[in-house]
């Protein structure tokens, strides 16, 4: 007992050492690893001077924000904007998925600084319950500073959010398309082969118009977590495999579908 305690504290001590001694090698190799060991190690006065650490929160709050966008957008339309017909069904692992994707893509997005933005959001809130309407014009001006802090973001984060903006209105004009389609339609089922927009060009370009909302997040990021391009990977093959299945029912199903319509990706695929 006695040998196996002592053996199991010196490794300990070694495991514990050993990262240190190679995150201080003066090396340019090591650069990454010297910087995830001061993550961990960060406190007092280097953990707040960090004006990196401050820029990579309200980053990930921003890319949020657009995120929040996509998805209380995609909301109204389901209940407003699609007709569904009374014989359409969902297989339940698409609903699983479905809910798994918008639980996983909003953490994607944030996942290296969740325990930051839970705690911005907690003192927000928290901040706004004790004070009250008593202190509102307080809780005003730190509002106004957060938003003064997501206008000082960098240039990458506004050319991120323009491609965002541009994929997010395409793809509600599709999608108001394709709800219109059923009014017009003799029978709740019967289908209509969709003009307008970039519908003119490929047969999903709703799911085109996705693909360039999440490249724009990815943009916004700065590319620089693996996890927001794993996102954006699965995003791609997702929607080019479900396009492509459907450019093959267009075809099938109407003897007069567009010859010139590319599955989703115009003049390539």
């Amino acid at each position: 007992m006695k040998f196996w305690l002592v053996g199991l504290l010196r490794v300990a001590w070694v495991a514990g050492t050993l990262p240190i001694i190679i995150a201080s090698l003066p090396s340019s190799r090591l650069h990454l690893f010297h910087e995830a060991l001061m993550g961990f190690a960060k406190r007092g006065k280097i953990m707040h001077s960090s004006s990196y650490h401050r820029y990579a929160v309200w980053r990930s709050v921003f890319l949020l924000l657009l995120m929040e966008t996509q998805v209380l957008r995609r909301l109204v339309e389901t209940v407003y904007v699609f007709k569904y017909s009374p014989s359409a069904r969902m297989h339940i692992f698409g609903y699983l998925t479905g809910m798994f994707f918008y639980t996983a893509a909003p953490l994607s997005l944030c996942c290296n600084l969740t325990p930051e933005l839970f705690r911005f959001v907690a003192d927000l809130l928290a901040e706004f319950t004790i004070k009250g309407k008593s202190h509102m014009p307080a809780f005003e001006s730190d509002l106004l500073g957060s938003v003064d802090n997501l206008l000082k973001l960098r240039c990458l984060q506004w050319i991120g959010a323009a491609i965002f903006l541009q994929g997010w209105t395409h793809q509600r004009r599709c999608h108001a398309i394709l709800g219109s389609l059923r009014e017009h339609a003799e029978r709740v089922d019967d289908y209509v082969v969709p003009h307008g927009d970039w519908f003119e060009i490929v047969s999903s370009p709703h799911y085109l118009a996705e693909i360039v909302i999440y490249a724009g997040l990815l943009v916004a990021s700065g590319g620089e977590d693996l996890t927001i391009w794993l996102l954006f990977g699965f995003v791609v093959a997702n929607l080019v495999f479900t396009a492509a299945e459907t450019h093959r029912w267009y075809w099938r199903k109407f003897d007069n579908y567009p010859s010139n319509r590319y599955a989703i990706i115009p003049f390539v695929y």
